[in-house]
C-alpha cells in the first residue's frame, strides 16, 4: 500500500468539503428522510468514482490508501458499500473457495460501515457483499470480528449473514461467481509487491494476477515499474519459481527500452544461470500463458524474450527462440517454416512441454485468423485448411486436432447461418468442403456431415 498522492488527496478533501457544505446533507440532517440521503448519494458519488477510476487506472498501489480516506466520517459513507465490495474480491482464493489469508481490508471497510451514523441506510446496500465475504472466510475470522461489537442491533444484523447455501466448496464458488458479474466493469484491482523471500513466497500469485488484470484491461503501467524492477532485480528472490513467474510475465507483456531494457536483460540472464530447470520452468510458465483466455501470447512477446535471450547458452531456451524468431519472420504458412516446426518437433517428445508450446504458437495464428474472418471469406478457410492439414500431420496430436476442428466449425456455422439457400453457389461450396475436408481430417463422419445439411422438414399445422 502506498500513500495517496498531494493532488488524489486535494481533490477527495474537496469533495469531502462540499458534502459537508451541501443542502442535501443539511435536509438530512434536519429531517432524518432516507430521501435526502439518496439525493446527496446520487450527487456525490459519481463524482467519488470518477476519482476512484483515476486512481486505479494511474496509481493501483494506492487504492488502499484511498479506500481509507473514504472511510472518514466527512463523507458520510459515500461510496463505502461499493468499496467494501471491492474488498471482498481482491482476496486470494484457494481450491476450497475460502480465502488464502485473512482480509483485514474487508473488516476495516465493514467495521466502517458498521459505526457509521448512517448505518440503518448504508446496510441496505451491503448484505450481498457481507454474505460473500463471509463465506469466504473462516468462522473464527467471523467470530472475532462480530463478538466484540457491543451494539446488539448490528451484531445480530452481521450474524444473519452467514448462509448455509456457502457451507460447501460448489455453494462458495457459484456465489462468487454470480456476485462477481455484478462489478466485471469496474477496475478495483491492487496489489501488494514483496520485499523479503517470505513475502514473495506468499504475495506472488496474488501480484500475478494483478499483473494479469492490468494486461487483460490495456491499463497503463507506468507507476508500476520501480517496483517491479526491484523486484526483478532482487538476488535474493533470483532461482525462485514464484520471482520466475513474475519476470515471466514482465518480460513478455512489457515493452522496455534503454535502461529498463538492459535491467531485464541483465537479471533474466542472472536468473537464467541461477535457477535450477529454469528451461522447464519456463516454458511451463509459457504455457500457461498461451492457455490463458485474458492475454494474448503473441509474435512480440516471443520477440521480447528473444531479444532478451544470451543466446550463447545452448539450451531449449535458445533452441525454442530460435524456432519462434524462424516462424514469426516468415510465417507459419510458408513451407521453409513448415519444414522447420517439423525438424524442431520431432527432434523433442510428442507430449513435452517445448512441443506443446509450439502446437500452440501455431494454433494461436489459426485462431487469430480464422476467428476474424468474414462470413463472405469463406474461400481463405478453404485455403487454410492445406495448412492447418500440415500441421496436423506434425504434430499428430489428437488436442490439437479437436482445437482445429472446433475453429473450424464455428466460422462454418456462421457461414451456414448466413447462406440459408441451399440451392445458392456459397451453400453448395461449404457443403462440398466440410464433405470432403472433415471427413479426411476425422473431423467428422459421413453420418453426421449427412445429418448437418439434411433439409429439415417442417411440421404440419393441424387444421
Amino acid at each position: 500500500m502506498l500513500p495517496l498522492d498531494e493532488n488524489y488527496v486535494a481533490e477527495l478533501e474537496a469533495i469531502a468539503a462540499e458534502i459537508q457544505e451541501s443542502d442535501e446533507l443539511a435536509y438530512y440532517l434536519s429531517e432524518e428522510e432516507e430521501s435526502y440521503f439518496e439525493q446527496m448519494k446520487d450527487r456525490f458519488e459519481p463524482k467519488i468514482e470518477l476519482l476512484y477510476n483515476k486512481v486505479a487506472a494511474e496509481n493501483p498501489l494506492q487504492i488502499v490508501s484511498l479506500d481509507k480516506m473514504l472511510m472518514s466520517e466527512h463523507f458520510e459513507g459515500m461510496f463505502l458499500p461499493r468499496v467494501l465490495g471491492y474488498s471482498v474480491l481482491r482476496g486470494e482464493i484457494n481450491k476450497q473457495f475460502k480465502y488464502t489469508r485473512p482480509q483485514d481490508h474487508f473488516k476495516d471497510v465493514l467495521m466502517a460501515i458498521c459505526h457509521s451514523p448512517n448505518f440503518e441506510i448504508l446496510k441496505k446496500r451491503i448484505g450481498q457483499s457481507i454474505q460473500v465475504g463471509f463465506a469466504l472466510s473462516s468462522d473464527i475470522w467471523i467470530t472475532n470480528l462480530i463478538t466484540p461489537i457491543e451494539n446488539k442491533r448490528i451484531r445480530y444484523f452481521l450474524q444473519s449473514q452467514k448462509l448455509d447455501k456457502y457451507y460447501s466448496p460448489e455453494g462458495r464458488q457459484q456465489g462468487l461467481a454470480i456476485y462477481k458479474k455484478q462489478f466485471v466493469n469496474f477496475n478495483y484491482m491492487t496489489a501488494d509487491f514483496p520485499k523479503t523471500l517470505g513475502e514473495l513466497k506468499v504475495l506472488w500469485s496474488s501480484l500475478k494476477d494483478f499483473l494479469i488484470y492490468r494486461e487483460e484491461k490495456k491499463l497503463d503501467n507506468k507507476s508500476l515499474m520501480p517496483f517491479l524492477k526491484s523486484l526483478i532485480g532482487n538476488e535474493e528472490f533470483q532461482g525462485h519459481d514464484e520471482h520466475l513467474q513474475i519476470l515471466g510475465f514482465y518480460a513478455n507483456f512489457f515493452d522496455l527500452e534503454g535502461e529498463d531494457f538492459e535491467h531485464l536483460r541483465k537479471h533474466f540472464n542472472a536468473t537464467r544461470k541461477k535457477h535450477t530447470d529454469f528451461s522447464k520452468h519456463w516454458l511451463a510458465f509459457i504455457l500457461e500463458m498461451h492457455e490463458s483466455r485474458r492475454v494474448d501470447l503473441n509474435a512480440q512477446a516471443d520477440a521480447r524474450i528473444s531479444s532478451i535471450l544470451d543466446k550463447s547458452i545452448d539450451d531449449e531456451l535458445t533452441e525454442y527462440y530460435a524456432l519462434m524468431d524462424t516462424l514469426h519472420s516468415i510465417g507459419y504458412m510458408r513451407e521453409e517454416a513448415m519444414e522447420a516446426v517439423k525438424a524442431f518437433y520431432n527432434r523433442h517428445e510428442g507430449t513435452s512441454l517445448i512441443n506443446e508450446c509450439v502446437r500452440m504458437v501455431i494454433y494461436h495464428y489459426l485462431a487469430r485468423l480464422i476467428n476474424n474472418l468474414e462470413v463472405s471469406d469463406y474461400h481463405e478457410l478453404f485455403d487454410l485448411s492445406k495448412i492447418y492439414t500440415v500441421y496436423i500431420n506434425i504434430f499428430a496430436n489428437q488436442q490439437f486436432n479437436q482445437d482445429v476442428k472446433e475453429l473450424s466449425m464455428r466460422f462454418v456455422k456462421r457461414a451456414l447461418r448466413q447462406y440459408t439457400d441451399k440451392r445458392g453457389r456459397d451453400y453448395q461450396d461449404i457443403k462440398k468442403f466440410v464433405s470432403t475436408t472433415f471427413v479426411d481430417l476425422n473431423f467428422m463422419k459421413e453420418k453426421e456431415v449427412v445429418e448437418m445439411f439434411k433439409t429439415r422438414r417442417k411440421k404440419k399445422t393441424e387444421s
